[in-house]
């Protein structure tokens, strides 16, 4: 289960009126620190952030359901009951996270990782998200970040 501080910071968003994603957030984010701690390993950054995701919902967080996970039949279901995962099953998991690397989620692959996925949303969403983006920003981070870009032209121009 995510642990209480998570939860509480996703919850605090929540109370801001911030979107489920943003909420979900937290919880990506605490799963990143993990591995990057050594906790456990991952094989990708999008593992990373499934697992992040999948305890997001698990703590009420209202995403969608993750569109590559087949619904339960109503056999297995009357079967089992409960929603908790054997101890067993837990800890199998765990021990073959653990030999994982916690390379795959570093700044560098995590750079890498979002541009490829910015990448195949493709230039209208890109722009979209930008817009997005500049409307929550306030004025001194609307600064930073118009600083930063003219910073960003101007290294591309000389390459």
């Amino acid at each position: 289960m995510p642990e209480k501080a998570v939860v509480e910071r996703a919850r605090k968003k929540a109370r801001e009126g911030k979107s489920p994603s943003t909420q979900a957030g937290e919880f990506v984010k605490a799963e990143i620190d993990k591995v990057r701690k050594g906790e456990h390993g991952v094989r990708s950054p999008k593992q990373a952030i499934a697992i992040g995701l999948s305890e997001a919902r698990k703590a009420g967080v209202k995403l969608p359901p993750n569109p590559n996970k087949k619904a339960k039949t109503t056999r297995k279901t009357k079967r089992k009951a409960s929603s908790e995962t054997s101890a067993k099953r837990a800890r199998a998991s765990l021990k073959a996270l653990k030999r994982e690397p916690t390379s795959t989620v570093s700044p560098e692959s995590m750079s890498k990782f979002s541009k490829q996925a910015a990448k195949k949303r493709g230039p209208e969403k890109r722009h979209k998200a930008a817009m997005k983006a500049v409307k929550t920003k306030g004025p001194q981070e609307l600064k930073r970040a118009a600083k930063k870009a003219a910073h960003t032209r101007e290294m591309r121009a000389h390459h």
